[in-house]
């Protein structure tokens, strides 16, 4: 196990016992400011760029103070990459809860532009972290991105049955939606020429175009 920069000794005595840091003591206002600190450095710097000190710097306290709050750097990266897929799959399970193949393409289009649009960190992060997440957390994480993949495939696969979409690879036009939106998160600006509801629509509509919806 990677242990975080400047973990002082009764943090690794913690360890070494088995037993894990309060954070059900601590106010959640604090420990979100934490997490959102995390976001910031790891985006910029990544996550071996980033000691546990940094962190603390960009919330007013000291290194050593952090470990009341967290367990560890490792435990902040699981929690942001575990926490960014359960929301897409939420998300796109909110989007896909109508009948039509038609509507749920667009709306999961849609949603999944929005939140790439929307994170650029928790995106950065996950494109360029995984390898640096710990088990059993980059286990989970690869599996919800298979979830989350298999869902659009099934998705695509539903519409080419029914007659309403066109592909000869629901699996590799899943893969390209996918891809399509995430590069959003690389551009997108708030003060951009186009609102964020213009470029989920325009989006949506490329997505039907691909599969030649009916």
């Amino acid at each position: 196990m990677i242990r975080p920069d400047g973990e002082p000794s009764r943090a690794r005595s913690r360890r070494q016992s088995g037993a894990r840091a309060p954070t059900t003591e601590v106010p959640r206002t604090r420990k979100a400011q934490i997490g959102d600190a995390a976001l910031t450095m790891f985006a910029e710097r990544g996550y071996h760029g980033t000691g546990m000190e940094d962190i603390a710097r960009l919330v007013g306290m000291r290194a050593s103070s952090l470990y009341n709050h967290v367990y560890s750097k490792q435990e902040l990266l699981a929690s942001i990459m575990v926490t960014t897929m359960r929301e897409l799959l939420v998300g796109f399970g909110v989007a896909t809860a109508v009948e039509s193949p038609n509507d749920q393409l667009r709306a999961a289009m849609e949603a999944h532009v929005r939140y790439h649009a929307t994170h650029r960190r928790q995106v950065r992060i996950g494109n360029r972290e995984i390898a640096s997440l710990e088990q059993p957390s980059q286990g989970m994480v690869r599996d919800l991105r298979r979830q989350y993949a298999r869902g659009w495939q099934r998705l695509i696969e539903t519409g080419v049955r029914s007659g309403n979409f066109e592909t000869l690879s629901p699996q590799l036009s899943a893969y390209a939606l996918l891809e399509m939106g995430i590069g959003v998160s690389q551009w997108y600006r708030e003060d951009g020429p186009l609102s964020l509801d213009e470029i989920a629509h325009h989006y949506a509509d490329m997505a039907e175009r691909q599969l030649a919806v009916r």
